[in-house]
């Protein structure tokens, strides 16, 4: 079904990729591009036990030079898992216009980041290729007076329900404390320690701005 949903203010979610244009409406802090990734099967399923760390930073086709190279040496099976970065790489550099970049490609045992928090940059697109995806909230969920002070999650989410959770695949741009004029998105890692789970997530920022 190819049509933009948006059931909470601040997110525009889509099956359509122009959905990911959105993120720059005022009024959204997150947009996701549901896809299906069936088709990525047999490359990832060897690589669910595999620990994965690739970094890059510079233009796309700098960043696309050392993941390939990285690919070629550790990951020689998985083509069409770097040909999917590399598409997914396109359609942020398209939706940011950004000229600089920085890429992480990793394997995750652990809840990472796992208070809901903001980041502080400007644009970071997500996507989880195995394991559950980011868990975000929608503006609904928040006490907005406990996310200016950072507070707790306790603190922070005020109607647990609304809690949300992309499904594996999905591309999320979301913004950050330094997107102009921007009330920055809260998301959280899903908690997958006590599971013993695993994740590859991509996680690639602008590079126009400090990041941490």
């Amino acid at each position: 079904m190819l049509q933009t949903e948006y059931k909470y203010a601040n997110a525009a979610i889509s099956s359509e990729v122009k959905v990911l244009q959105d993120i720059h409406l005022k009024s959204k802090n997150i947009a996701i591009y549901q896809r299906d990734i069936t088709s990525l099967g047999k490359a990832l399923s060897h690589l669910i036990n595999k620990t994965i760390e690739c970094r890059a930073i510079g233009t796309t086709e700098e960043i696309l030079f050392i993941v390939k190279d990285y690919f070629d040496k550790q990951l020689p099976n998985s083509t069409a898992l770097y040909e999917d970065i590399a598409g997914v790489l396109s359609l942020f550099e398209g939706t940011t216009k950004a000229s600089s970049f920085r890429l992480l490609l990793a394997s995750i045992n652990n809840n990472m980041c796992s208070r809901f928090h903001t980041d502080i940059n400007d644009l970071r697109l997500l996507s989880t290729y195995i394991g559950p995806g980011t868990r975000w909230l929608p503006n609904e969920a928040v006490d907005q007076e406990a996310s200016r002070a950072r507070g707790h999650k306790q603190e922070l989410v005020i109607h647990e329900q609304l809690i949300q959770q992309a499904s594996t695949g999905d591309v999320l741009i979301l913004k950050g404390a330094l997107y102009p004029d921007a009330n920055p998105i809260l998301h959280q890692s899903p908690p997958i320690e006590s599971t013993g789970e695993n994740r590859l997530l991509l996680r690639i920022d602008t590079d126009e701005f400090l990041n941490f």
